[in-house]
């Protein structure tokens, strides 16, 4: 079965919500946003998918890449069921009701969830600096396609969308696509876009290492 659980709840900063859902965001992304595409290929088989999936689900990225997940808050976690329809064509009159299934991964941390908040805080800084408060935009639980994306809520250099997909394909492979759509923030943060996107770069770089076999 096929599920995705959309929040679009317009605390976002950004109003491009679901823009890496969209399959030519690399050739037309959102006017202003800077977009990016990449992929890594963690191993073989539904052993090496399963335990990956697990950890990305359980911000294993975030916390492979330096970040201390805090403050959570839980998200609605409702899945769609799409619109049932009677013999004649039209809509149903009672609706099904949209599923709610909170899943657990072994240390009892919940999975992630449409609608969840969280920060993202630099592991070891003191403070605020560097800090990244996000609300989780989707989640995809497809047979053999995972993953969610979140979008930037709070104040930062920065705002826009980043998604994380893994994927276990036909040749019995297991990649990671992370996918991004970001803008800087206005006034004098502009000046500093470029030393921004560069430490984008790099954190993506540090994402994609987070469920690697030869890195963790």
């Amino acid at each position: 079965m096929n599920r995705r659980s959309t929040f679009t709840d317009q605390s976002v900063t950004y109003g491009a919500i679901g823009a890496t859902l969209d399959p030519d965001l690399l050739r037309y992304p959102p006017a202003g946003f800077r977009p990016a595409e990449d992929a890594v290929k963690l191993g073989s088989g539904r052993e090496r998918f399963d335990r990956a999936a697990e950890e990305l689900m359980t911000w294993g990225i975030q916390k492979g890449a330096g970040f201390e997940v805090i403050d959570v808050s839980p998200g609605t976690g409702a899945q769609y069921t799409g619109i049932a329809y009677g013999p004649d064509g039209a809509p149903l009159a009672d609706q099904p009701t949209p599923r709610v299934e909170q899943r657990f991964g072994p240390d009892g941390t919940p999975y992630v969830s449409a609608g969840m908040t969280a920060t993202l805080k630099p592991r070891g800084r003191r403070g605020s600096r560097g800090r990244i408060s996000v609300l989780v935009v989707y989640v995809v639980d497809d047979p053999g396609r995972v993953g969610f994306a979140y979008g930037t809520t709070g104040d930062g250099p920065e705002s826009g969308e980043e998604s994380f997909i893994l994927e276990h394909r036909d040749d019995d492979s297991v990649w990671l696509t992370i996918r991004s759509a970001f803008e800087p923030r206005g006034g004098i943060r502009r000046l500093f876009a470029g030393s921004v996107r560069r430490r984008r770069r790099e954190l993506t770089k540090r994402e994609l290492r987070a469920l690697h076999p030869a890195y963790v």
